[in-house]
């Protein structure tokens, strides 16, 4: 089956006859999986500025600690795929939500063994956040690492989502009644992603510089 949504050298493609279904799917669990969203060729390339960048410990004050690459080539690379307006106008069409006007965020390794962790959050201390994404770059099958929400109020669960495939990406709504985690990994193989933010701003360069410092 294709994916529904695909990243490519030429830019964000699409399976429309699928699309509908993704939406609904989103609606009712607030989250969506979107399977090879990267084409491999792509996988391949960023992989391989992985493993030439440098990782460096991380903390997101007392809410998750994790390693976070370097700026370069590869996040380079990430946030020119990703802003781009057929890929905002597809988020849209999935989320029902309005006025995407690009996306940033950043390359994260977890490691096993309790070293690196996330709390339950939400990610709305900026306005302009519309819909959180991560996109699974990882060089194995890792083990736990699920991505999970659940309603603020009631703490019902709504969704969880394994994210193992590579160039694999999850899609997830913000709000102020949801909140989100990923739970911790196990084993032996570490998770690597991509994973950000598409903002109700044209000013990609404001909110790359508010990711990095924080």
């Amino acid at each position: 089956m294709p994916p529904v949504i695909q990243m490519t050298r030429r830019g964000a493609v699409c399976n429309d006859a699928d699309l509908a279904a993704l939406h609904r799917t989103f609606d009712q669990q607030q989250c969506a999986k979107l399977s090879g969203f990267l084409e491999p060729a792509l996988v391949d390339e960023i992989r391989s500025q992985i493993e030439r960048g440098e990782f460096r410990e991380f903390a997101h004050g007392s809410l998750a600690t994790e390693l976070r690459l370097e700026t370069g080539i590869c996040t380079g690379l990430l946030h020119f795929l990703t802003n781009d307006p057929q890929l905002f106008r597809l988020v849209e069409s999935v989320s029902g939500c309005t006025d995407v006007r690009s996306f940033a965020g950043r390359v994260y390794r977890r490691v096993p063994g309790g070293r690196h962790y996330d709390s339950w959050h939400g990610d709305v201390t900026d306005p302009r956040r519309l819909i959180g994404m991560s996109v699974n770059l990882s060089a194995d099958v890792y083990e736990g690492g699920v991505f999970e929400i659940r309603d603020v109020e009631t703490e019902r669960p709504l969704a969880s989502l394994p994210n193992v495939g590579v160039g694999d990406a999850i899609l997830f709504r913000l709000s102020h009644s949801l909140e989100h985690r990923v739970s911790d990994v196990r084993g032996e193989v570490p998770k690597t992603a991509f994973a950000g933010w598409f903002f109700a701003d044209l000013d990609f360069d404001n909110v790359l510089r508010e990711i990095e410092m924080e």
